[in-house]
């Protein structure tokens, strides 16, 4: 996001709605880390890239249909798709890219994050990319070194990721973290991507 962040927070700030599409999870040779992003803005205007050109038609149609319809989406791209030459990932990798609209509604404290990031304060914002409840897809929760912002849902999932989000922040990684849907510890049902500023 980091790549992008001026061209979002423009969108951000005049009211509008971007396609925001970020890089979750590569498998094998993939040609963009976790946290690479792309914006699509209102005017369809594209910043950033998922992936080095391989699939940034098929990812800008996503998000338009995403702004569209409000609803998040996670999509797998690569050679193991049927159609991954046809969108262009050749280079044998696989990418998951987590598409959503974002605008201040769906994403209130971006600002905050601006603003850490631009203080070189460490940042962490952690996203809920896959839930067997798919209003809770989008979820989100910044994560400071003392502080929290938005919540994910039950406080048990808060308190669960935040921690873990910390332990990336020291690590300066970013990565899919699996919990129960409640944010149970050793279980699955809920992916929440925790991109490391």
């Amino acid at each position: 996001m980091r790549d992008v962040l001026d061209e979002l927070l423009a969108v951000w700030r005049a009211g509008g709605t971007a396609g925001l599409s970020t890089v979750v999870r590569t498998m094998k040779s993939a040609p963009r880390p976790p946290g690479a992003a792309m914006v699509v803005s209102p005017d369809g205007t594209v910043a950033g890239s998922v992936s080095g050109g391989c699939v940034e038609a098929a990812v800008y149609e996503l998000a338009a249909d995403v702004v569209a319809s409000g609803r998040p989406e996670l999509q797998r791209y690569g050679v193991s798709d049927d159609d991954a030459f046809a969108v262009g990932l050749t280079c044998g990798g696989t990418i998951d890219v987590f598409t959503e609209a974002v605008s201040r509604e769906t994403f209130p404290h971006l600002q905050a994050v601006a603003d850490d990031i631009a203080a070189h304060r460490a940042v962490a914002v952690a996203t809920i990319v896959a839930h067997p409840d798919s209003a809770r897809v989008g979820a989100r929760l910044v994560v400071g070194a003392d502080s929290t912002l938005g919540t994910l849902g039950p406080a048990r999932a808060d308190a669960a990721v935040a921690d873990d989000a910390r332990g990336l922040l020291a690590a300066g990684r970013s990565a899919v973290l699996t919990y129960g849907p409640e944010g149970q510890r050793q279980e699955a049902g809920m992916e929440v991507f925790v991109a490391s500023h």
